[in-house]
């Protein structure tokens, strides 16, 4: 088995193969002067099986085109099996036509890789309208969670004297799915915000199952945070209502147009994300469980 990457998450493939003793072998990515894709594989393939560690972002377009390219030239080389592991599995969002004329990505993005892969491995992908991945994959898939290593960090960050202080709070509906499996792993409350627009301009928001805040430590958990918009929002209510603290904790740290300030100034303490995107506010590592997950290949 080969460990590969096409240049983002190369800190989980260094890993991976370190962890199981294997090589890692990073492509040559580069351009024509004009624009079309140069890749290289600078390891021998034929009969090896080649996992390509991929997360979607930065550059989502180019991240996919550069793994279709990276597994359909593995195949040619003779590789017996390509295996993609994408922390942070992009274009999962765009799950039905919300306007006439709009191109479904999620569907696309997948047939492409049903054409390319033979396996996929992911964590928290954003499985809203879809039941499973099944329902767009047709090659097998391995839905891996990231919610018991941010439940073993949130028992870390605490003493036990202090624990039943915190909330877990879900920003929105589609984020309460992981802040409940989290608070249920934790032991402690938790609750979720809901947005009800009355009109163009007045928006009410009220908690789901509400539970006391003031005094204690809000831990606002989502899986992608990307502009910081939602999380921002969560934590002025979290505030207006009396948290002492507010942390947030993201599975995908996308963190553009500014999210890290805006959260900030909303008043987000601490931003807490796991390595499934590379960036300065990982501390929480999940490597470990693609290591189990990848033993079974060998």
């Amino acid at each position: 088995m080969i460990i590969t990457s096409c240049g983002n998450s190369e800190g989980i493939a260094k890993k991976l193969a370190s962890e199981l003793k294997l090589k890692y072998s990073p492509l040559t990515i580069a351009s024509f002067p004009d624009g079309d894709i140069y890749l290289k594989f600078n390891t021998e393939l034929k009969g090896q099986k080649v996992v390509i560690v991929q997360s979607f972002f930065p550059h989502p377009d180019m991240s996919l085109f550069d793994v279709v390219f990276a597994a359909k030239t593995a195949k040619d080389l003779g590789a017996k099996k390509v295996i993609l592991v994408a922390p942070y599995l992009g274009y999962m969002r765009q799950d039905k036509r919300f306007h006439s004329g709009e191109c479904i990505s999620s569907r696309v993005m997948a047939d492409l890789l049903n054409g390319s892969v033979d396996k996929l491995i992911t964590f928290d992908p954003h499985l809203h309208r879809y039941k499973s991945l099944k329902d767009i994959f047709t090659i097998p898939t391995v839905r891996l969670t990231a919610n018991p290593l941010i439940a073993e960090f949130i028992k870390k960050q605490f003493p036990a004297k202090y624990f039943k202080n915190e909330v877990i709070i879900g920003p929105d509906w589609e984020s309460y799915q992981w802040a409940n499996d989290i608070a249920k792993a934790v032991g402690v409350k938790a609750t979720v915000l809901e947005k009800k627009r009355l009109s163009s301009w007045h928006v009410q928001e009220r908690m789901i199952n509400p539970v006391p805040i003031r005094g204690r430590d809000v831990i606002i958990v989502d899986d992608i945070i990307s502009t910081g918009r939602t999380i921002a929002e969560a934590a002025k209510k979290a505030k207006k209502m009396g948290a002492r603290s507010v942390m947030a904790i993201g599975v995908h740290g996308i963190l553009i147009e500014d999210a890290l300030a805006k959260m900030h100034k909303a008043g987000v303490g601490k931003l807490v994300t796991t390595n499934c995107i590379e960036q300065p506010s990982n501390k929480i590592d999940v490597t470990p469980l693609l290591l189990q997950e990848l033993k079974k290949e060998r």
